[in-house]
């Protein structure tokens, strides 16, 4: 996801999209172990979009404050 349609969600939407990404990291990494992963870019794009999603939701929680 680019940084402009992650800021474009509502905190709920957020917190759905942070726990998705969570399980898609999850079927990621036992793909991983059991060697069906073809790309293994995917992990890191994943973990990066989890990284943009908590940033922008701390930020969302210090505007609030």
């Amino acid at each position: 996801m680019k940084v402009e349609e992650i800021r474009a969600l509502k905190s709920g939407e957020l917190g759905k999209q942070l726990e998705e990404a969570h399980k898609q990291l999850f079927d990621l990494r036992f793909r991983l172990s059991t060697r069906q992963l073809v790309n293994h870019q995917e992990i890191k794009r994943i973990r990066k979009d989890i990284a943009r999603i908590s940033t922008i939701l701390r930020e969302k929680e210090l505007e609030i404050e």
